[in-house]
């Protein structure tokens, strides 16, 4: 696990690092208004009862795979744990866990030690243990079909020959109605094994490139949960600026 300390700190850049808390953006006629659009899809269906956000990142655990393409979904969760001031502190359901809130929102930050392609014996029982609905459970890994750190942010689908994803279907009764933050880490360049590709670490140029991409996903985050998935879904799968692809 990688938590971004130290030298790993210093590799997201300043603006990244001084975001602000995010807050409710909302200023109605009345203080009910509020709670009501500040509660988004949360409290939607369950009486008004507050159901956290659970936000999953796929990788490895152990330092050989620290850095890696396959681990990006790991490194999302350390970027919003630092943002958010949420430690992962505990080991619940084979996953190292963080609670918090953005906003008034109650999230669950996620990373499954169970190895990749068992992924889904932990969110399993994370889902079922703390009834979260699968409207938020937002699960973020690597895509080889994705151009190299471009983001995509989809409501559900398939597993897409991912294993991770495989599993984490398998063990939701084969549903795909949960939304997922695909990060694009490129195609393994000339006859390389695909498998051999997404251990490689980063060049220094790429990891800058990388560090924007969770810059962009930690903002689409705190919008889903303030906002709603459909607003966080236009941030995120619009063409980003020219500033952050040239970088």
């Amino acid at each position: 696990m990688r938590l971004l300390t130290g030298a790993s700190a210093s590799r997201i850049p300043s603006p990244l690092l001084s975001l602000p808390r995010a807050r409710p953006r909302c200023v109605p006629a009345s203080s009910s208004a509020c709670r009501a659009a500040s509660s988004s899809a949360a409290g939607a269906g369950d009486g008004g009862a507050r159901k956290p956000w659970l936000f999953v990142g796929l990788g490895n655990p152990g330092k050989v795979y620290q850095g890696t393409r396959h681990n990006v979904g790991f490194e999302m969760i350390d970027v919003i744990a630092e943002a958010e001031g949420i430690p992962l502190s505990s080991m619940q359901f084979k996953a190292m866990v963080g609670k918090g809130r953005i906003g008034d929102a109650p999230i669950m930050l996620a990373k499954p030690q169970t190895f990749m392609n068992a992924s889904g014996e932990s969110v399993g029982q994370l889902v079922s243990y703390f009834k979260i609905p699968l409207n938020q459970v937002i699960v973020m890994y690597d895509d080889l079909d994705l151009p190299f750190a471009k983001l995509r942010l989809l409501p559900k689908g398939g597993h897409g020959g991912h294993n991770g994803m495989r599993s984490i279907i398998n063990h939701l009764k084969q549903s795909r109605d949960f939304p997922r933050l695909r990060i694009g880490i490129g195609r393994p360049p000339g006859k390389m094994d695909p498998a051999n590709f997404v251990l490689r670490p980063f060049t220094k140029k790429e990891q800058e490139e990388l560090d924007f991409a969770f810059h962009r996903g930690l903002e689409a985050v705190r919008i889903m949960v303030l906002e709603g998935f459909n607003k966080s879904a236009t941030y995120v799968n619009t063409a980003q600026s020219s500033e952050m692809l040239n970088r």
